[in-house]
């Protein structure tokens, strides 16, 4: 839980509130005020909670979140709301609270996805909420429909940078690489494995809902083969799954518009946070997050 505190696991750097800690660092170095609101905060009030906000910055890792949750996120966009989503391994696990004890979160796991352990089959419906268990995606929740990105792989040994693709030319993306080169490399620096895509990843999946008109403006370098494709994208057990051999393993950085004015801007790296503040956050991986951050927060409709 201490600020400097890093995980051999994950690349020998920060993790959780210690890699969330690098967002609220980097609002403060930007001089924007902001307020911290917990996943309980939202699940308990939902949508009304949040509809004031011009934009919303999740953490690293919002991997656990309730249906009253990803609800209040999907109203938020759907009325002119941004959605910053700054982590990997977002929206992905069903999760209760107890509505009487709300300091107790229940997870289950069920018979599908990339899991730490199986729930007994009889067991696999939550007690707290009645929600069956299980990933979102498989309840018509998938994370590519609020975010335009879902899980694609895990990996701890190290991280890699990003590459620009045609997509991030396009007019609509113009603000994002303000002061940032044609081929200039995103983010092959940082604490987290030393570089801004790696440790849990996503990709660029319309066949779960992608909205049509998501710019892909970026995709990760090379990953090694520690980086193994997600159980839920697997149908066959056969070689040629790991980073440098699978097309799905990688972390892709995309923007997307809402009818309405609304979006979201989302990076699908855990990784990304431990590169805000490399050389005193004259980067370019702290440079596009803040010029993501000034035109989300500018009234002016998104294109």
């Amino acid at each position: 839980m201490q600020p400097r505190y890093c995980y051999s696991f994950a690349s020998e750097g920060p993790w959780a509130l210690a890699a969330d800690l690098c967002i609220t660092h980097w609002l403060e170095t930007v001089g924007c005020e902001f307020d911290a609101i917990t996943d309980e905060d939202l699940d308990r009030e939902g949508y009304e909670l949040i509809a004031d906000y011009r934009v919303v910055i999740t953490g690293s890792h919002p991997e656990y979140v309730t249906r009253t949750e990803l609800d209040a996120l999907e109203e938020f966009t759907a009325n002119g709301g941004r959605l910053m989503y700054l982590g990997g391994n977002g929206f992905y696990a069903t999760t209760s609270y107890d509505p009487e004890n709300p300091h107790v979160v229940e997870v289950r796991r069920a018979s599908g996805g990339t899991r730490p352990h199986q729930t007994p089959f009889a067991e696999q419906r939550h007690a707290t909420s009645g929600e069956q268990a299980g990933l979102w995606r498989d309840k018509g929740k998938a994370p590519e429909r609020l975010v335009g990105v879902g899980m694609s792989a895990q990996g701890f040994d190290r991280s890699t940078h990003y590459e620009r693709l045609q997509d991030s030319f396009d007019p609509r993306a113009e603000f994002i690489f303000d002061r940032i080169g044609d081929t200039e490399l995103v983010g092959d620096f940082g604490i987290i494995g030393g570089g801004a895509a790696g440790s849990e990843i996503d990709f660029y999946n319309p066949t779960l809902g992608t909205p049509p008109n998501t710019l892909v403006l970026a995709t990760s370098g090379p990953l090694t083969d520690v980086y193994q494709l997600v159980m839920e994208e697997l149908y066959e057990t056969l070689p040629g799954i790991g980073g440098s051999e699978h097309p799905s393993v990688r972390s892709d950085l995309v923007y997307g518009s809402v009818h309405g004015g609304g979006g979201f801007f989302s990076v699908g790296s855990i990784a990304w946070t431990g590169s805000l503040s490399h050389n005193d956050y004259d980067n370019n991986v702290a440079r596009l997050t803040t010029n993501v951050l000034r035109r989300f927060r500018d009234p002016e409709p998104l294109k």
